[in-house]
């Protein structure tokens, strides 16, 4: 089968596709024929062997997936060959096929198509982890979205608004914040505006800032931390900016605020009931329309290095994803 295959730690532009063996399927294994696969920063460092985990070589690039189930292992029960699903995996979706465990798999809502599933398992889980089980985003409060046109940022828009917050879109261009309003914020800035905090105060009144969902980093995180109200949550979700932020401590002090890591990749291993929860909860609020569908990039395998680097320059509006296959 052909897959994207890391060979060293190097630029995506020197990965290559390459035919491969596909993986034995196994007791409690399912296999799925790949229509496509979402991509995010940490595929990115990944292969260049910029994470704080490396991978081993040689291998798959790829966590999040959607496809049509082809062939399943004995106990296998949740799944049946020609079901359409979407899943997340330590490695290995850049391929013609995965095999992963029937527990990281799930049904694709009905209203989805394999690009829109394939936007889902990180964005969806991190948004959802972080609003509703780590920061308790309540309708009352008013959260501030950092890089709100990228998957998470968009994601975190969806689900806030479902919840009934007020939400404000920070994103860098125009362009980007018109996105974050089409998918639901109620208002928008622009951070790279040397004033931004004092447009902020006006948009808000002088009302601080109850929750931060930050996928950014940088320099624009230490500000964004002072923006937070009495109790305030900073939920730290990415460095887009590529440089990672220091925060003095006696502002968290001062403000009784929390500064929260979430990383969604730790969530199945710590909390895997949890995990599955979140996992069957975005699901129906997918299904019910309560939450609406990702917006997606879409590049065809032959251009993954190019979705690779639209998601690194941060040009990608929405979620990058590259189509495996046509259905």
């Amino acid at each position: 089968m052909r897959a994207v295959v890391v060979e060293e730690f190097s630029p995506v532009k020197s990965v290559q596709i390459r035919e491969i063996v596909s993986p034995d399927c196994h007791t409690r294994e399912v296999r799925v024929r790949v229509a496509a696969v979402g991509l995010g920063f940490v595929d990115g460092l990944k292969v260049q062997g910029l994470y704080q985990t490396k991978d081993p070589l040689p291998f798959v690039p790829g966590m999040e997936f959607s496809g049509t189930v082809v062939e399943t292992g004995e106990g296998v029960s949740q799944v049946r060959v020609g079901d359409r699903v979407f899943g997340l995996a330590k490695r290995g979706a850049l391929a013609e096929e995965i095999v992963v465990p029937e527990s990281g798999l799930a049904v694709i809502p009905s209203r989805l198509s394999f690009p829109q599933a394939a936007a889902v398992p990180v964005n969806y889980l991190t948004a959802a982890f972080a609003l509703t089980e780590m920061a308790g985003l309540r309708s009352s409060e008013t959260l501030l979205v950092l890089g709100a046109a990228g998957g998470t940022g968009t994601a975190a828009i969806k689900i806030a608004k479902m919840i009934g917050a007020h939400v404000i879109a920070a994103a860098s261009t125009e362009e980007k914040r018109s996105l974050a309003c089409a998918e639901g914020a109620d208002l928008a800035i622009d951070y790279a505006d040397e004033k931004w905090r004092e447009v902020l105060k006006s948009l808000t009144n002088n009302r601080p800032i109850d929750v931060i969902f930050d996928a950014v980093g940088g320099e624009i995180s230490p500000i964004a931390f002072r923006t937070l109200g009495w109790r305030g949550r900073h939920l730290v979700v990415g460095f887009a900016a590529g440089r990672i932020p220091s925060l003095q401590f006696n502002i968290a002090l001062l403000k009784g605020a929390s500064l929260i890591g979430i990383d969604s990749a730790q969530i199945q291993k710590w909390e895997p009931e949890v995990y599955m929860k979140l996992m069957r909860r975005i699901g129906e609020w997918l299904e019910s329309g309560a939450v609406k569908p990702p917006p997606t990039q879409i590049f065809p395998l032959s251009q993954f290095q190019d979705a690779f680097e639209a998601m690194s320059s941060r040009r990608a509006m929405g979620k990058v994803v590259v189509m495996m296959r046509n259905e």
